[in-house]
């Protein structure tokens, strides 16, 4: 049977439109993924930064994780990391720099590293760019995010010393992996436990022995985080 030139043009076009539209769904799936999956997921209006007393079970990447976080008791010296933190703008030249290429975080003071850790960034989501300001400081906080279907589902509660800098993204302390140096996160900067801890008491706005949020203010601008490539 002889084909119409309409029907050689419809046979013709139709893998390539399927082609089109399939490649049309597979990112758009792909972008969702990421919109769920990037950062650390913003803390609640209400946000008290308190341990939370929980059996429930941690799940990174779809994986549950041996969650056996005890509720961290900071001792008094630590508390002395942030005497200048409260000068304010003015005086207070600390900033905080991480170098995605190197897994680096630095902490300046002046023309001075002061602290120099090893982190994880963004893996299945990219870290932003830029220069930032912390915004809040929790002492702990519940983070979830991710899709279940992809293997990228996370849940972690008490993340410690969580410093958000940008929307969703932050620095904080990690217990699900030990991997640092590597890019391991959704978009936040993982922190060894004892690295964040020194830094989350280091930075603006200071944390009180009894708070375990705190909010930047005009006498105490939150630190500036700049990352680059």
């Amino acid at each position: 049977m002889k084909l119409s030139k309409r029907s050689k043009v419809f046979l013709i076009g139709l893998p390539v439109a399927i082609f089109i539209a399939g490649g049309i769904l597979f990112f758009s799936a792909q972008k969702y993924i990421a919109s769920r999956s990037c950062g650390c997921g913003p803390p609640p209006a209400d946000a008290t930064g308190e341990y939370e007393e929980t059996d429930e079970v941690a799940i990174f990447n779809n994986q549950p994780i041996d969650y056996k976080m005890a509720k961290l008791i900071p001792s008094p010296e630590v508390f002395k990391l942030q005497e200048g933190a409260v000068l304010g703008a003015t005086t207070d030249n600390r900033w905080v720099e991480i170098d995605l290429s190197d897994q680096k975080l630095y902490a300046h003071e002046d023309n001075r590293i002061v602290y120099e850790f090893l982190v994880s960034t963004g893996k299945w989501a990219r870290t932003p760019t830029g220069e930032f300001r912390v915004w809040i400081k929790l002492r702990y906080t519940k983070m979830s995010g991710g899709v279940r279907g992809t293997g990228t589902y996370y849940y972690l509660p008490n993340v410690p010393y969580t410093q958000y800098f940008y929307k969703g993204y932050g620095l904080h302390g990690t217990y699900w992996h030990n991997n640092f140096g590597h890019p391991m996160s959704h978009g936040c900067v993982n922190m060894r436990t004892p690295d964040a801890e020194k830094l989350f008491y280091w930075t603006s706005p200071p944390v009180s022995m009894s708070n375990n949020v705190a909010y930047p203010s005009k006498g105490s601008p939150g630190t500036k985080i700049v990352i680059h490539q």
